[in-house]
Order: C-alpha cells, then sequence, then structure tokens
C-alpha cells in the first residue's frame, strides 16, 4: 500500500467543517471572507496511512475506554530516536490531551500562586495564558532581534530576572515560535546551567521539534544527566502530522519526583484516559508516516523559500525574521510607521487576511505578524499580493 495523501498544491475546502481556522472568523471579531493563515495547524491532508488507521478503528464500533501498551511507546521512542537522536524510557511518558494542558499542569505542579514563571517574549500567547490564569507572575527574559535578522538571548538578563523574581519554573519554547529559533545545543545548556544554579525547574515545549530547516533540534533532555532530571519534555504528533483535534501530546519526565508532582495534578483535573482515535492516530503516524512527513517538510520548505523571495522582492518596508524551524512566519512591519491599530486594520480589512497580530506574543511583539505558511502555494502567494496591494495603498 502507497501513500496517497502527497498532493499538498490541493486546494481543500474546510469551511463547514467545525474548522476553527475557517468557521469562525465572524465570531473571533474579523470578517466572513477574510482569508485565515493565522492558528497553526495545515491545510494538507494527513497521511493516508492514518486516514485507513482511524477507519479501521472506526469500524469496530465500540469506543469504550482505551489505552495503549508498549507497542505503543516503542513507536514513539523509535521515532524520537531516529529523528532527534534520543532514546526516552518508557516510564517517563505521561500522556496529555495537548501540550498546552501540559504547561498549565507544570505551572500548577512546581509553583505556587504569586510564584515567578519566566517565559521568553515574543512568545506563542498561551504561555502567558497558562500563568496568568494559574495565578503566578510573568517574567519575561525578552528576546532579542539581532541585524542577522535573528533572535539571540540574552543571558545576563536571563540571570537576573531569576535572581531578581525568585523564578521558579522557565518555560521553553523549543523550536521557537514565533521567533523562529532552532537554539543550539550550546545556547540551551547555558540556560540550562542557570537554571540549575539557581533551582529552576525547565517545562520544553517541544512541538515544533520535526520542523527544522536550518540547525539541528536538541531535545533538552539530551544535553546531560543532570538537565534530565530537572526538566520536562512536552511532544506531540499534532504539529508534524496536523491533528491537533485529537487532543494527544507525549509527555517525558525522568525525574521521579517531578513525574510524581505532575501526575498528582493530572489526576487532579480529573484526566485519564483519553480518546482512542487520538491513540490510534498517533501510532499511525510515528509507524507509517515517514513518506507522507518528508513530502510535507519538503513541501513547507519550497513555500519558506517563495515567501523569503516575495518579501524580499515586493515587500521593502517588510522584514522576515530567519525561520530556522517551525512553520510559522514572524513578519516586521515596523519599518511601514503603522501604528500597532493600522497595521491590524490593513491587514484585516484591507488586504482581508487574518493573521496573528503580534501584540498577543508580548509588548515586543508589537509591529509583527504571524503568517502560517503550511498551506498550498498559489494560497500563500494569493496571501502576500494582497498585503503588497494593501501596503501600496
Amino acid at each position: 500500500m502507497a501513500e496517497r495523501n502527497l498532493n499538498f498544491d490541493k486546494i481543500i475546502d474546510r469551511r463547514n467543517t467545525r474548522s476553527l481556522k475557517y468557521d469562525f472568523a465572524k465570531k473571533r471579531g474579523m470578517p466572513e471572507d477574510v482569508l485565515p493563515l493565522w492558528v497553526a495547524d495545515m491545510d494538507f491532508e494527513t497521511s493516508s496511512y492514518i486516514q485507513d488507521a482511524l477507519q479501521e478503528r472506526i469500524q469496530h464500533g465500540i469506543f469504550g475506554y482505551s489505552e495503549v501498551q508498549t507497542p505503543y511507546f516503542d513507536i514513539v521512542r523509535h521515532w524520537m530516536e531516529t529523528h532527534h537522536d534520543w532514546i526516552p524510557e518508557e516510564n517517563w511518558l505521561i500522556k496529555t490531551p495537548g501540550v498546552v494542558f501540559a504547561l498549565a499542569m507544570a505551572v500548577k505542579a512546581y509553583t505556587e500562586p504569586n510564584d515567578s514563571v519566566l517565559i521568553q517574549q515574543p512568545v506563542y500567547y498561551p504561555f502567558s495564558e497558562v500563568i496568568e490564569d494559574n495565578h503566578r507572575k510573568i517574567i519575561s527574559n525578552d528576546l532579542v532581534l539581532g541585524e542577522d535578522s535573528r533572535y539571540h538571548i540574552d543571558f545576563d538578563d536571563f540571570e537576573r530576572k531569576i535572581i531578581q523574581h525568585q523564578v521558579k519554573l522557565f518555560l521553553l519554547c523549543s523550536p521557537h515560535n514565533p521567533a523562529g529559533r532552532v537554539w543550539t545545543a550550546e545556547e540551551l545548556r547555558k540556560m540550562g546551567d542557570t537554571c540549575l544554579k539557581h533551582g529552576v525547574i525547565i517545562v520544553s515545549d517541544e512541538i515544533h521539534q520535526d520542523f527544522v530547516f536550518q540547525g539541528k533540534h536538541t531535545v533538552f533532555a539530551n544535553l546531560g544527566e543532570q538537565y534530565q532530571q530537572n526538566c520536562i519534555i512536552c511532544t506531540s504528533p499534532s504539529k508534524t502530522f496536523n491533528l491537533a483535534s485529537m487532543l494527544i501530546s507525549n509527555i517525558f519526565i525522568p525525574n521521579v519526583q517531578l513525574r510524581r508532582k505532575f501526575r498528582k495534578e493530572v489526576d487532579a483535573a480529573g484526566m485519564s484516559q483519553l480518546s482512542v482515535l487520538g491513540l490510534v492516530a498517533t501510532e499511525a503516524a510515528y509507524h507509517y508516516g515517514e513518506e507522507w512527513y518528508r513530502a510535507m517538510l519538503a513541501y513547507v520548505r519550497r513555500n519558506l523559500d517563495f515567501v523569503r523571495n516575495f518579501v524580499e522582492n515586493h515587500l521593502p518596508e517588510v522584514n522576515m525574521i530567519a525561520l530556522e524551524g517551525t512553520y510559522l512566519v514572524w513578519l516586521d512591519f515596523r519599518k511601514t510607521g503603522l501604528s500597532v491599530e493600522e497595521l491590524d486594520e490593513i491587514i484585516i480589512h484591507k488586504a482581508k487576511l487574518w493573521l496573528d497580530s503580534g501584540k498577543i506574543f508580548g509588548e515586543c511583539g508589537k509591529g509583527f505578524q504571524r503568517i502560517n505558511i503550511a498551506c498550498p502555494q498559489s494560497v500563500l502567494e494569493n496571501a502576500l499580493e494582497r498585503i503588497k496591494t494593501a501596503l501600496e495603498r
């Protein structure tokens, strides 16, 4: 049986499918006719092997409480070993219905109300939400945008913020969304050493680990034993294989005490068995999805090159931040001189695009827009032409 879903130019109508991306514009305060390139899911059919596995399970017709045994872990471990040179152990694994859920559980497990939690803005906005909603304090070691159009870490500020605010927990985004950085092992180790020095636990969100276009993704726990014992590794097939609604993430916690605390919070939240379809989809994805994954990644890489060339040639006042990882391009509009409100007005009502406004990623994200490039290239070209026309007007 061969992979069938390799036509990534194919435009699939997602409207009226309960799609958060396409069906909720009006409810989210957007014009109904906007082209949505905001939320991080792909406009590609997933692997046909995943579809077949789900169809087979659905035909069974009984959907009672379900769990997986060792073969599930073996399949996940093989993917991690093959793609990331990392060999986790089975007893480290706790499955959750999503990485954001896991971040919230970690905040509750390792901090108390009013404790400080460190993040690196501009960063995926649920990082801030799970901190504030659980009555903890957000402390940001803001990333620094260099002349090379890449974000860098201010390590002195990193340590200073930890000391000044008695930080207990650090939520690391690796690869970083929306900055697009694939952190080097040296950068990760430097942050890890500072956290070890000051007793800060690290939660590493590595959901975009399979989208690397420059450099190499390093699983934080793979840096060495001392780092492994001070971290929680959050992974999921949801970004890689477009399975967000399947509600499945694999969280790895090597340290026994940290794992027990995390498990206690998951149990307190009332979470036990996950959806059988999510479990089936994960096994099929990691077992049979390699051909689809490679083809999809190559297509997204071509989209990345297309966006870079278009911005350079047609959007002189816009700067595209170098994208080393993820499929989320971060565009800097600050040279246009537009205010945040004016920029949003142009993008939403003139270009008729639904992107993610940089302001939701933190104060230092103002003047930026995040655009999802995991879509047919014709759609992407349409979106960029709309931006060009809107700015010219």
